[in-house]
Parts: C-alpha cells; structure tokens; sequence
C-alpha cells in the first residue's frame, strides 16, 4: 500500500522521504511529535488503494490525539474489526483507520486479530511507546538502525538509512550466514546495524526509558485430528475461496501473476469467480530453456479461466543487462534466480495495474518441496543408510542429491535443517572469505524453539520454521522489493491468517504422503482444474541460469572477475570464486552459490 519511515529524535526531510517515493507517489507527508525529552518525526508514501481519498492519508492520527499511525499493507478483515468499534465515527473506508482506533481501544496485542500483510509503527502518546510491527508471515519488511544518544530510524527499505547513514559497512559475520542460507534472516541484514523486525513480531521503544523491548506475537499450532482427508479436503476448500475473496478488496483493478502450475490457476480461478471484469493475467517465459519456460502451460490455464492474459519473453541478454539493477533494487544479496523473471514480469504488470495476487507462499505449508520427503525419510530410516548415499549423490553431480545424502544423517533436528538449508560448505565459505558461520544454526533454533517443534514430527516443524523464516527474508522479501519498485502491491491469498492456522494444524500427511506433496491442495484442484493443469510436472518459478552460465554469460563474469579490483576482493579470495564458476563448466550446478556471489559483488560496487 505504501512505504513508512519515521525516527525518534533524528529529524528527517522530503529528500529522505522521497527515496521510497516508488513506494507510494499518490501522495506523501511528513509530521513530528514532541512527548516530553523525545521528538518522534513519521513519514509515509502513499500508494492508494483501499479509499483513494483524503480520508486514507497519513500519518494518520487519532480523534482524541493520543494515538498516530503509519502503515504498509493491507488488513483484509478489517470491515469485521469495524463491527468491534461501534461508538467510532469514522470518516472514510481505510482500514489504515480502522486498525488505528482498534489499537487504540484493545492494545497493541490485538494485531492478533489482523488477517493481512502489514508494517507499521503506531505512536502511544499517552503511555510513552513507540510500537514496530511486521505482519505474521513476514511479507512487508521493516527495517531499522538504532543509534547512540537515544536515536532510531526505521523503514519499508534499507534507502532512507543508508541516505541518513551514508556508506554502511558491510558485517561479516553477517556475509558468512548469507552463504550458508542464500539469505540473511531477521534480525539480520549483510549490514552492520541494519537490522529487521522479525515476522510476527513488536518491537516496543520505551520513550521515557529509551529502551527497546521485542517480543513476538506468534501462537504455535498443535498438531490435531479433527478431520478425516475428505472433511478436510472440504474446510481446506472454503477458506481457501475466502481468502481469495478477501484479498479482493481495492477500489482499483486488481490482476494475478500466472504461471503453469496450480497455485496461482487456483487463485485465479477464484479471483476471476468474484471479480465484475475479466481479469488480467501475466506469464514471463524465457526463450532459451524449454523446461523453465511457462508460457504456453500458462497461456492453456488462462483460456480455461477465461482471463485477459499478457505473455512477457526475456533472454540472456536481458539477464546482463539488468541484473545489477535488481541487485539494487532487493537491497540484500540473494541466492533466488527468479529475481529476475520476476523484474520483467512487474515492469510489464506495471503498464496496467497497481495490484496482483499470485500463488506465491503454497509450498512451506502445503509441503511442496523435496527437502520435506527427505524430512520424513530422516524420520524413518536409521542415519548410517544416508551415509551410504554421499559417493553416488556425488557421482551424479546434482546439488539435491549431494545435499540430502550430506543432511539426512544428521540427527539433530536443527543441525540438519542448516545443512540441509546449506548453499556453500563451512569449509567453502572458510575458503571464500576466511570467516566461519557462527549464527545459522542460532537463528534457526530461535524459530525451532518458540514454534515448539520439538513436540513435532521433523518435517511439521521444518515447515513451521520456512513458514516463518525462509520464505519471509528471500521470496517474499524479493518479491515485495520488485513489486513496489514498479508501484505494485502483491498480494498472498496462500498466507491468509486463517488458512494458514487450519493447514498448520492438520496432521503432515495431509500435505505429503506416498511420494506426494501438497495432497490436500491437489484433491481440492481436482474438483476445479481440468486434469491437464493438476498433472503438469512442477516447474517452479525460475530462470535457466544454470544453462547461460556455462555459456557466453558465465565466461563474461569470469572475465569481469579476473579483470576487477573492486573491493569486494578484500573480502571474497579471487581464486575461490573462479573455482565455484569452474565446477559449474565441469556439471556441478552451482548456478545458486555464482548468483549469490554476483549478488554481493554489485553491493560492494555501488
């Protein structure tokens, strides 16, 4: 919906404001609020999409003056939440103002009520409190830098710090953990006191005391049997129609994202079912890869939904040309490819629309990947079978292989999720930067311990912490970067509050059982997809990157490599860098580990 930015006793101006003018250029402004020694200043670009009037506008401040908000997102129930406050006379539909007043009547513990994707800072005047706060799943980040001398910035993006800051220095520590994840998690960034609210999270700044305190908010889902398969199949079916028709909510025109495969043909199917218009639809595709390209199982899904579809066609070449520019644009280096379909297909959506849903955030509850099948076998068979694995995994040079035969001997649970998570070896990453990762497996245990996956079988906990802690800080964080650098809201129907709670209390073979993930999902598909979509081979949403990198591309970074005295070599060893392009040439893929570090060597470019 918006970009926020705001600061305690660091004032700030239209020039700070307005690099995250992409953000929100319907309109913007900047207000400050003296509580006793303390200067709270609030920022907010605004992107109109619920109540296009004045009436939406922020910083938004309460009646009685005690309360003031800005906020990043969407609350979809908040009509419900209205129902709540029936002595409030409010003068428009933004549900900015409802959770405002709703806040302000129940507490700051009452986001527990909000099904939607939000940031946002609300000021306490009268209790003194400055409240942070990231939506349940992560998908708005919120960054923020506290200084000496009582003084705290944050923001929808790391712009506005690094403008107050001016260079930032890169922590590493930090760059290590990125190389074993392909991401840095929350609180982390590859920046020394950048630092991010963690999904489901507060972060609560005393004004009197100039202290911080952060908790979450998160409530741990137990494992129950309420359901036989087919009830279930039932219930799956109806909140999964709710949220779609929740996430409807705009007073502008809203599309969808649409690959091949089934999540988003779903979305679809009911976003197109609720909607006055026929929709419009949007496929990237690349001319190169057969097997990555989308295009024409797209193009079958949107005439069976009857949709306005738009194709968008990228190459090679694009690759070059705008890599550096979404290295830019994410902010934080990455290992995930699909950045860049992902910039072509916004930059196309952009022409037309302000906001999109898409599949997006189906396979760490519903269990669609295969690290999860490798999850239940780790539960099944005794660790010296695995073992026996590593000479043929290696063997066949496939980096899934190699990982599961490394991982699934290990018998402690959050070990073995890091190893199985791992993009480089400790000892690559010791090669690469002569630094060890010290903070992976602490991080990963934080979620283990507050989700209470220890009363979980393996893979009910793995999927509770990716929930939480992969897809938050890489696919969402990517995708909401791209998305608004083009001015575009994406919306999860697949991360709605309440059918994530239902799905995350069904027992794991509900979700993956016989060799086969995402069973509830598949079963209620059949009931409203033609066979030929629910039986497509799962492509995911990629580029074919390890194909160009053994070609024309990969030899145009080794030369860049080779050439460059950037500082990024004080750092990164040269040598250990070219090895990783080397085994790719020779058939490892190591396609993930060269754009990571492609992805760090922009940053130290800029």
């Amino acid at each position: 919906m918006c970009g926020i930015l705001g600061s305690i006793n660091l004032p700030f101006g239209e020039a700070t404001l307005n690099t995250i003018y992409h953000r929100g250029p319907d309109s913007g402004a900047i207000e400050s609020f003296d509580i006793e020694n303390s200067t709270v200043f609030l920022g907010h670009r605004r992107l109109a999409i619920v109540e296009l009037t004045e009436a939406g506008y922020q910083p938004m401040t309460s009646i009685d003056q005690n309360f003031v908000i800005v906020f990043n997102g969407e609350i979809y129930n908040h009509l419900e939440l209205r129902k709540k406050l029936p002595e409030i006379s409010f003068k428009g539909n933004s549900d900015t103002e409802t959770i405002l007043y709703y806040l302000a009547k129940f507490g700051i513990e009452a986001i527990k009520d909000f099904n939607g994707i939000f940031s946002f800072c609300l000021l306490d005047k009268k209790s003194q409190k400055v409240y942070l706060v990231r939506d349940h799943f992560g998908v708005k980040p919120l960054y923020y830098l506290l200084e000496e001398s009582n003084k705290l910035l944050f923001s929808s993006e790391i712009r506005p710090l690094r403008y107050y800051k001016g260079k930032l220095e890169i922590d590493q520590e930090n760059v290590a953990e990125l190389l074993k994840l392909r991401y840095n998690p929350s609180p982390d960034t590859i920046y020394q006191g950048i630092l991010k609210v963690r999904p489901g999270h507060i972060l609560e700044y005393d004004l009197e005391k100039s202290s911080i305190d952060i908790y979450s908010y998160i409530n741990p889902v137990a494992i129950v049997k309420n359901y036989s398969f087919n009830k279930a199949v039932g219930k799956y079916g109806q909140l999964f129609e709710d949220a779609v028709k929740r996430q409807l909510m705009s007073d502008v025109e809203v599309g969808t994202l649409l690959s091949g495969g089934i999540d988003s043909a779903l979305v679809t199917y009911f976003a197109q079912k609720h909607s006055d218009n026929r929709l419009k639809t949007y496929t990237v595709g690349f001319e190169e890869n057969e097997f990555a390209n989308e295009i024409e199982d797209a193009q079958r899904s949107a005439d069976f939904l009857k949709t306005d579809h738009h194709n968008i066609i990228i190459s090679a070449s694009n690759f070059k040309e705008i890599f550096e520019e979404t290295c830019r644009i994410v902010e934080e280096p990455l290992g995930t490819t699909s950045i860049l379909p992902m910039f072509y297909l916004n930059e196309a959506v952009s022409k037309d629309l302000k906001v999109v849903l898409t599949g997006q955030g189906a396979d760490e509850p519903l269990g669609g990947y295969t690290r999860y099948k490798g999850e239940i076998l780790a539960d099944k068979f005794p660790s010296f079978m695995f073992q026996l694995m590593k000479p043929i995994a290696n063997y066949s040079k496939k980096e899934r292989w190699i990982r599961a035969a490394q991982s699934l001997s290990i018998k402690n649970d959050v070990k073995r999720w890091e190893n199985i998570y791992a993009l480089f070896t400790d000892t690559e990453i010791n090669t690469l930067i002569n630094h060890s990762d010290y903070k992976s497996y602490d991080r990963i245990c934080y979620y283990y311990e507050l989700l209470k996956c220890k009363d979980k079988k393996g893979v009910e906990g793995m999927m509770a912490v990716d929930l939480r802690m992969n897809l938050a800080d890489d696919l969402l964080m990517y995708t909401d970067k791209v998305s608004m650098n083009f001015t575009i809201e994406t919306r999860v129907p697949m991360l709605d509050v309440e059918l994530i709670k239902f799905l995350e209390s069904l027992p794991y073979d509900f979700k993956i059982a016989d060799g086969k993930t995402k069973r509830i999902h598949r079963a209620f598909a059949e009931e409203i997809l033609p066979t030929e979509i629910i039986n497509r081979p799962k492509k995911g949403f990629m580029s074919p990157t390890e194909k160009w990198f053994r070609e024309d591309l990969g030899e145009y970074y080794i030369q860049m490599i080779k050439e460059s005295d950037s500082p990024y070599f004080e750092l990164f060893n040269k040598k250990a860098v070219l090895d990783i392009f080397e085994q790719h040439k020779k058939g490892f893929n190591r396609e993930k580990q060269i754009f990571t570090l492609l992805s760090i060597y922009y940053l130290f470019n800029k």
